[in-house]
């Protein structure tokens, strides 16, 4: 009997924390919410330790362009069942059209998640050039085969694009960006508009472009708030996480950049208001209208005269709202403009690149 009690206490005792824990996080989601987040970031940690260990093997094999690919897959794997979160995916065989420019809409940190699940073989991320003197990071950046763009000026930026492309027809590899530039996470389905350095990139280098649509999960996360669930939607078995046709390059001119930036967004657009949940809710603070009494409207009517007006865009506008997230928000740059410039290289957020924390 003294064995089994020698034996089994110190399981008890063990095991009564995790049982605590448990049970604060099965019945008070507050509880809930911030285990997951320190869980999320645990597993980040963890993986950018793998990541260095995997950088420096596959490297000195020979398989640089897919040490991304592996450190990817490793966080999904662990990060998916920690937070019970698990990625459909349709239309994954357009992934390996390569060389291509990947686009996908940007709604939060929890992104790094989506990109651990789809992030394909022989692909690179874009980073600013200052990271590849950044301890461990930098290293593990050169080791992966990232492309470094000089951001010290416009012209500078513009050529360093230009080489972004070069190196990827070279070595037939994919990069992947955000071209909203910076998060996007509301409960209405929207996306920002587009910055153009990803499109200048494509069409310099004569490359498709691939555009990846996750629905909007903020059912799932948002502030204060972050529940385990399979991103699923609708009753044809469309996936929440869509990868659309290659758009075609074959043709364009730098005069083109712009409109093929329009046409990919309104794709996206489309594909993310389809695959989300329908929305359910209404505007917190709709905007107020005048009243006026329909015994007064004829005579306003009578007297108002009709004058000749030029057309109006009546497109609508979008204007950059507060990030929502606050424990799972991606580094951001302080100063970030909506407008984008003709080349779209004015900041980290304008390019879209993948901005990457230290390991």
């Amino acid at each position: 009997m003294w064995i089994v009690t020698a034996l089994f206490k110190p399981l008890a005792y063990v095991s009564v924390p995790y049982l605590l824990l448990k049970y604060a996080t099965d019945t008070n989601p507050t509880a809930r919410y911030y285990f997951r987040v320190v869980a999320y970031y645990s597993a980040l940690g963890l993986c950018s330790v793998w990541g260095m260990i995997v950088a420096m093997g596959m490297s000195l094999a020979g398989h640089r362009f897919d040490i991304n690919w592996v450190v990817a897959r490793s966080f999904y794997t662990l990060a998916g069942k920690l937070l019970d979160i698990k990625f459909v995916v349709e239309g994954e065989e357009h992934l390996d059209t390569r060389p291509a420019v990947l686009v996908g809409n940007h709604q939060s940190g929890l992104d790094i998640l989506l990109l651990g699940r789809i992030f394909p073989k022989h692909a690179s991320i874009m980073a600013k050039k200052e990271l590849m003197w950044a301890p461990l990071l930098g290293g593990y950046l050169v080791a992966s085969g990232a492309v470094f763009v000089d951001r010290r000026n416009n012209s500078t930026a513009v050529e360093s694009l230009k080489a972004a492309g070069d190196f990827m027809k070279k070595n037939k590899t994919s990069l992947w960006l955000f071209p909203e530039g910076t998060r996007s996470m509301r409960k209405h389905h929207d996306l920002l508009p587009f910055k153009k350095g990803a499109f200048h990139t494509a069409v310099q280098a004569g490359i498709p472009i691939t555009p990846v649509v996750c629905e909007n999960y903020w059912r799932l996360y948002h502030k204060g708030h972050l529940e385990g669930g399979e991103l699923k939607i609708r009753v044809l078995f469309v996936a929440p996480l869509l990868v659309l046709p290659p758009i075609s390059t074959t043709g364009l001119t730098p005069a083109d950049v712009g409109d093929l930036a329009t046409r990919t967004r309104e794709q996206m657009l489309q594909a993310l208001r389809d695959i989300s949940e329908p929305m359910d809710f209404q505007p917190q603070h709709p905007p107020k209208k005048d009243v006026i009494p329909a015994s007064q409207t004829r005579d306003i009517r009578e007297q108002t005269p009709t004058p000749n007006l030029p057309s109006i865009d009546t497109s609508p506008t979008f204007s950059r709202e507060s990030d929502t997230e606050a424990e799972l928000s991606t580094p951001s740059v302080s100063s970030s403009r909506m407008g984008g410039s003709e080349n779209g290289v004015e900041t980290e957020e304008d390019e879209g690149m993948v901005l990457v924390g230290r390991p």
